[in-house]
């Protein structure tokens, strides 16, 4: 699809597309304070009386597929740039909720509009739970002397949204993080010069494979996850250690410093080139699968209902090569970006982690969470399993889990995937239908 933005008065934007099917969008540009937004409305119908607010810690969401996708549906939809967008450097996680809050105020003034839905994809799901944690428990969900970095009470007040819908949510960036970082890394130089053998990921022996899908033995598993919590940990001292430094003022800087995390691309899988496992090697069913019978919505728009559902993504021996790289390879951040949106205390980088001690963590806002929530999780794609665990460990009665036949992290579909090019086309519509029952159902 072909477009061009018309910028016309009073700061109005207007998407001028060759693809009548997604005309279904005149956004209005509108400051949200830090943040910005764009304010998608149906072309045609009935006013809409649900608004949904899309929004990501760090991307540019203002033209996300969902603003579109579910304006033509007859929703009102704010589609929201943070204050942090395109800088995850410069993330303070904390902060985040006030631009989703004056995203609430705004679409809650609009005539009409009485429900209002939150959509968190991908690094939007840490986001949008996060607020509607605070939002319904209060500053006290983010405060504690478990929590590496504490929120103010600057967040009080927070007016909660009626429902959550999870699109291939991030469990959490920092356990994204844990989970990419090589623990092949003796020490922290940069780049480094040393690893160690017995750790190395992209070594055949080790179960490696250039050219398909690796294989990892369970006992190399169980290192490698113990070993990358080991790394991490001793990253976060690190950099406790400097915060309290600078804290104190026995610090060359007053305010914050660099921290540079090579062999540690930047966070999730397919943002760049890190370390996952399960990247490689699909068949890791903790990650890839779901534990018992699920939802799967075929390509044909079908549900079947009676299946365990193992994702069809493929493994990327890619990784090798790019992971050796600054680009994709290297993690730059701030002692504070780090431990407010990339830091988590954990044992195991599986299944034996801190979830509450990052305020970046989907898992651990979803128990504080009594509002309906949807999770729909991409089946070309690597986040079957955690969005199954976020599933069980919601407090909400009212929770739905579906996997969408086939389709990438960004709804698309995933050619390879498939026995045919065309086997999972639908996957964005078939995605936004459900999605778009799913709210009118209940709001």
């Amino acid at each position: 699809m072909k477009c061009r933005i018309i910028m016309g008065a009073f700061g109005a934007i207007a998407l001028m597309c060759s693809n009548a099917a997604q005309s279904q969008s005149n956004p209005v540009f509108v400051p949200l304070g830090a943040a910005n937004g764009a304010l998608y409305k149906p072309d045609s119908g009935q006013a809409p009386h649900v608004g949904i607010i899309v929004a990501h810690r760090t991307s540019n969401y203002m033209r996300h597929v969902a603003c579109t996708e579910f304006s033509k549906r007859g929703f009102m939809v704010l589609c929201v740039n943070t204050r942090f967008v395109n800088n995850e450097a410069q993330v303070l996680f904390e902060e985040i909720p006030l631009d989703i809050k004056a995203a609430m105020t705004h679409l809650r003034q609009q005539p009409g509009i009485t429900k209002v839905v939150l959509f968190g994809h991908s690094g939007g799901g840490p986001t949008m739970s996060l607020y509607q944690a605070v939002a319904e428990n209060g500053p006290g969900y983010c405060k504690g002397p478990n929590k590496l970095v504490e929120c103010t009470d600057e967040l009080a007040g927070l007016v909660p949204a009626d429902g959550i819908v999870f699109a291939d949510a991030h469990v959490s960036n920092a356990i994204l993080t844990l989970r990419g970082t090589n623990p092949y890394v003796p020490d922290e130089t940069n780049p480094p010069t040393v690893k160690i053998a017995a750790l190395d990921p992209f070594d055949p022996k080790n179960g490696f494979n250039p050219s398909g899908n690796s294989k990892y033995s369970a006992d190399f598993q169980k290192r490698y996850y113990e070993a990358q919590s080991a790394r991490m940990n001793r990253l976060i001292d690190k950099a406790l250690a400097t915060r309290d430094a600078i804290k104190s003022g026995n610090y060359p800087y007053t305010d914050d410093d660099v921290m540079i995390v090579p062999r540690s691309g930047p966070s999730g899988p397919g943002a760049g080139a890190s370390a996952y496992l399960y990247q490689m090697d699909p068949s890791i069913a903790f990650i890839t699968a779901t534990t018992r019978p699920q939802k799967l919505l075929k390509n044909d728009g079908t549900v079947k209902g009676d299946v365990i559902v193992q994702s069809v993504a493929k493994g990327d021996p890619s990784l090798a090569k790019r992971h050796v790289t600054y680009i994709d390879g290297t993690r730059t951040l701030t002692v504070k970006s780090f431990l407010s949106a990339n830091a988590i205390r954990s044992n195991n980088s599986m299944d034996d982690i801190d979830v509450c001690s990052s305020n970046n963590s989907t898992i651990c806002a979803v128990q504080s969470i009594t509002v309906p929530v949807m999770f729909a999780a991409m089946g070309g794609y690597y986040f079957v399993g955690d969005n199954e665990r976020m599933l069980d460990a919601a407090k909400s009665q009212d929770k739905d889990y579906v996997v969408i036949e086939g389709a990438t992290h960004g709804f698309t579909p995933c050619v390879p995937c498939g026995p045919t090019p065309d086997a999972y086309g639908n996957s964005v519509k078939n995605l936004f239908d459900y999605a778009a029952a799913w709210i009118n159902k209940r709001f």
